[in-house]
Parts: structure tokens; sequence; C-alpha cells
């Protein structure tokens, strides 16, 4: 190896997961007026999870930048952590689909 350390991923840390297991229920109870419903196949996965997860892989948790040298205390990563979480909630809803 190189040496070089890689900042974390949300995912690695935290997950807001009631959240995302609430969506991922709401989603997949959807019987009409729903363009996945479509077609019922038998491992139908819910979206909502998908964007969550593709999210928190994408973005750098905040509370990991300590160790390379960017000086973010606890208490500043955790607001920081919130906010991404949020980000992640509107993307949990920002399914709707209106008929």
């Amino acid at each position: 190896m190189n040496g070089m350390k890689a900042p974390r991923k949300l995912i690695e840390v935290a997950l807001p997961l009631d959240d995302i297991n609430v969506a991922a229920a709401r989603e997949k109870s959807i019987r009409h007026g729903h363009p996945s419903t479509l077609h019922l196949w038998w491992a139908r996965r819910p979206l909502a999870a998908a964007r969550a997860v593709l999210f928190a892989q994408l973005v750098n948790d905040p509370g990991y930048e300590r160790q390379l040298g960017r000086g973010v205390n606890k208490e500043k990563a955790q607001v920081e952590r919130e906010y991404l979480f949020d980000i992640i909630r509107d993307l949990l809803i920002s399914h709707k689909f209106s008929p």
C-alpha cells in the first residue's frame, strides 16, 4: 500500500435505519398507481432503500475527517451527520408519484 488514508463513507459509520425501514415497507405495500406495480416479480427490491444506500456510499462521514488532519470534533461531526441523515430522509420520500 502507498500509505494514503481514505476517508470512511457514511455507510460504514451510521445510517438512519428506522427511517429507511419505514420507507421501504411503505413502498413495498403500494398496490396501485405506482410504476413499480406494473409487474410484481418475486424479488422486488424497494427503491427507497437503494437510494439511501447509494447516497451513503458516495458521501464521506464527517466524523472521520479528524484522522485526516482536518480537525472535526465529535459534536460538530454529529451535527453534520444529522444534516446528511436529513438528506437521506428527503431521498426516501422523493419517490412519491401522483397519478
